[in-house]
């Protein structure tokens, strides 16, 4: 099947980029009064850019059958480049921007160490993972991943967002995906993001 580039998933994309800013802007501005507020320093205030892939699928393709709903529905592998100084803990989510619902949120894991730079495949349902990290619920109710499922007939775009973060989100597992997203609001200090198209066979 060949894909075909979507103005809309590419503002979708764009606009993640944008409130990710939003969050560093609103952090600064909470540091303190007037008095206390720096003079804004674009360079400085700039939110980092990472690269974050999968090793078993590129960005903008297919996502392999045992990572969805009609195979095993076991997480991918994923791999990411270095986050910026001051980075406390790292989240990732993955959202379907394109069901009939909204964005669509498949999973959130969180308070991955700031010294990690990959994540093995298929990992655990469970609210805890090793060390620090969790596991919230995804938009089917469950804990953990749940893959790509879309309706009969549509193919869906996947897009796993990392997010760099000053600090760890002080959530337990199994929280709600609006849980998640609230509490990356002022932490986030790098953000990337790629994507793999799914539709069922």
């Amino acid at each position: 099947m060949k894909l075909v580039s979507n103005p809309r998933r590419k503002s979708i994309r764009l606009l993640t980029l944008l409130v990710a800013a939003s969050f560093a802007l609103f952090l600064l501005a909470a540091c303190g009064g007037s008095d206390d507020v720096p003079e804004f320093d674009p360079e400085s205030s700039l939110i980092a850019s990472i690269e974050i892939s999968s090793v078993a699928f590129e960005d903008g393709s297919a996502i392999p059958v045992e990572f969805t709903c009609d195979g095993e529905n076991t997480s991918p592998p994923l791999r990411w480049s270095d986050v910026p100084a001051g980075t406390r803990s790292i989240a990732i989510v993955v959202d379907d921007p394109d069901a009939s619902s909204g964005i669509f949120r498949h999973w959130s894991v969180f308070n991955i160490p700031s010294g990690t730079r990959s994540i093995a495949a298929n990992q655990p349902a469970t609210q805890s993972l090793k060390d620090s990290r969790r596991q919230a619920k995804n938009d089917f109710g469950n804990v953990g991943y749940g893959g790509p499922c879309p309706p009969t007939g549509q193919e869906h775009e996947y897009v796993f967002f990392i997010y760099a973060l000053s600090e760890q989100l002080e959530l337990e597992g199994g929280v709600s995906p609006n849980d998640v997203s609230a509490a990356l609001r002022g932490k986030v200090v790098g953000t990337g993001s790629f994507s793999g198209m799914y539709a069922r066979r």
